[in-house]
């Protein structure tokens, strides 16, 4: 397995070349990928394969893209989202 290094949340860490960004944040212990627009409710991974939506995140300054479906390159910049996203 090859590793590459990628930011979360502006922190350099390691993560596994091809890896879902989803499936990288799980194994890193982070479960929740962002948080509701209204009330501020945790979500995260919960279908897997692109169809639900929950597990948005911020990837390279582009808001809301499916964690699940969106594998890990080299100096990827992921953040959680809260809300929408839209504003950060």
């Amino acid at each position: 397995m090859i590793e590459v290094r990628v930011f979360l949340n502006g922190e350099p860490v390691q993560a596994p070349a091809g890896q879902s960004v989803g499936a990288f944040l799980l194994t890193a212990g982070h479960r929740a990928t962002r948080t509701t627009r209204f009330g501020g409710k945790p979500r995260g991974m919960f279908c897997g394969i692109g169809i639900c939506f929950d597990c948005l995140v911020t990837i390279d300054g582009a808001t809301n893209q499916r964690a699940c479906v969106t594998r890990i390159v080299e100096g990827m910049k992921i953040k959680t989202q809260d809300g929408s996203g839209e504003f950060e």
